[in-house]
């Protein structure tokens, strides 16, 4: 990502995993403001993030990407947001608006439903979880043995 120019993709995917975790030092601040530096404008980047019960990593993680960019969105199964197992939940940001309406319609008719959660929602959902920065980032949580086959 730091060889890349500014303003030089439409998209930018995190899906990273060292075994089955995150490593640390791609859940902060700091990589997200790379990222947005990397995003043309309106552009969007997306970032798979597990998690199980009681969700604070992706409390965590959305609180991240709300301190860089202006819209934020998560999109999960139902039975993950609400903390009931371990799974994965996508991040969606951008500085320009997402459109909410639009994938709450399409994850809710997909063969595997999923629900979206944004605006006064995510607020809710992230409550007074903090910013997580390069001097206190731990990897993703370890899922629970077998989960993954």
């Amino acid at each position: 990502l730091a060889a890349h120019p500014d303003a030089s993709a439409d998209v930018v995917l995190v899906d990273v995993f060292a075994g089955a975790r995150t490593p640390a030092h791609l859940t902060t601040v700091e990589f997200a403001r790379d990222v947005a530096r990397v995003l043309r404008p309106g552009g969007v980047t997306a970032w798979n993030v597990s998690d199980g019960p009681p969700l604070r990593f992706v409390k965590a993680e959305a609180a991240t990407l709300r301190a860089v960019f202006g819209h934020v969105a998560l999109l999960a199964e139902p039975g993950t947001l609400r903390g009931r197992r371990f799974g994965n939940t996508v991040a969606v940001a951008s500085d320009a608006e997402l459109p909410i309406a639009g994938l709450t319609r399409r994850c809710a008719g997909d063969p595997m439903p999923s629900r979206v959660v944004g605006d006064e929602e995510l607020d809710r959902f992230v409550g007074q979880a903090a910013v997580v920065t390069d001097a206190d980032a731990q990897p993703s949580p370890q899922p629970p043995a077998g989960i993954f086959g």
